[in-house]
């Protein structure tokens, strides 16, 4: 009879605690989320998710508060997300970084693949070799060869160990064969601000955060990293047109939820992702920044862990090359 009494009192709590999640997740969301960002803010990522943020809150009928949560390339950020309760109210918009940390970082404080469930793609940003204004090449081939002369004096700009722009950086010295002195910055405000002081030499970052400096001309853009012109940018060819192949580089953004989320809280999240892509705002002001939403079919849970998996293998051997790598 005890033992009895003990499997029935577990069994009505096991019931009770999914009956509690289930409930949870028919009514979710009751209250404010907070979507953590793991840069500064005003950083272009930051700017990508306030756009998406509002436009979610709008779906969801509640309140989606980004909360900044910058250091160690955004592997704080994630790290906060993952150990958050698995209720659908904390949850992360990330860039690529969060496949590249995977190899960039010898310890992280979770398991990339396996600390999070996924929500969806948001935007795959381009992105633009630019440089100060009055360095010398006009062009992309003229730049390589600059940089292949002067390799001991040219700096390369970046916001910080796993940024956009310190990727992109490693991936352009892969891509001509030359090691550069990197300088890195506390986030992208600042090395654009050398940049724009000629403190810097050049710099490989998103079109969010350089197009309306190179519309100013107040830096000088030799390419994008998009298999076609820019709408935005209509006059700056693409790496391939300038004579260096293959060099596409694209800034992909997700959201994240901790391990152990409802699929039905996921769900819900995605579909008001998907409604938040689709939303004139967004759409217009992605425009102007230079990229676009991701379509449906990229805003679900199963395109998002197919990616960042493909991109853990294809940064590997980069990173390894490079052999930047942060504790």
């Amino acid at each position: 009879m005890k033992i009895f009494n003990t499997v029935l009192a577990v069994t009505t709590i096991a019931s009770a605690c999914l009956f509690s999640a289930t409930a949870g997740a028919q009514t979710y969301p009751d209250r404010t989320i907070t979507m953590v960002i793991p840069f500064s803010a005003g950083g272009p990522t930051d700017t990508v998710a306030r756009l998406v943020a509002e436009s979610m809150s709008k779906d969801l009928g509640q309140q989606i508060v980004v909360e900044n949560v910058g250091g160690a390339g955004g592997t704080l950020g994630a790290g906060r997300v993952a150990q958050a309760h698995p209720d659908g109210y904390s949850i992360l918009l990330h860039h690529i970084g969060m496949a590249t940390s995977a190899s960039l970082y010898r310890k992280l404080a979770y398991d990339t693949l396996n600390d999070f469930e996924y929500v969806g793609l948001v935007t795959d940003v381009p992105m633009t070799i630019v440089a100060r204004k009055d360095l010398e090449p006009t062009d992309l081939k003229g730049l390589v060869d600059y940089i292949k002369a002067n390799k001991d004096t040219v700096t390369v700009a970046n916001a910080g160990i796993g940024a956009a722009s310190h990727l992109c950086g490693m991936m352009l010295m892969s891509a001509i064969d030359t090691q550069l002195t990197t300088v890195p910055y506390k986030g992208t405000g600042p090395a654009m601000t050398d940049l724009l002081g000629g403190q810097v030499d050049i710099m490989c970052d998103q079109t969010t955060n350089t197009t309306k400096q190179i519309q100013a001309g107040t830096i000088k853009a030799y390419a994008t990293t998009s298999p076609e012109r820019l709408k935005v940018l209509p006059e700056v060819p693409t790496a391939a047109e300038a004579g260096l192949d293959g060099f596409q580089v694209g800034i992909w953004h997700a959201i994240y939820a901790p391990k152990g989320t409802p699929a039905a809280v996921t769900e819900r999240l995605s579909k008001s992702l998907q409604v938040a892509l689709k939303d004139p705002n967004v759409v217009a002001r992605f425009a102007e920044l230079g990229t676009v939403p991701s379509p449906d079919s990229d805003a679900t849970p199963a395109a998002l862990k197919a990616k960042l998996e493909s991109e853990i293998v294809r940064w590997k051997p980069v990173i390894e090359a490079a052999g930047q790598y942060a504790d």
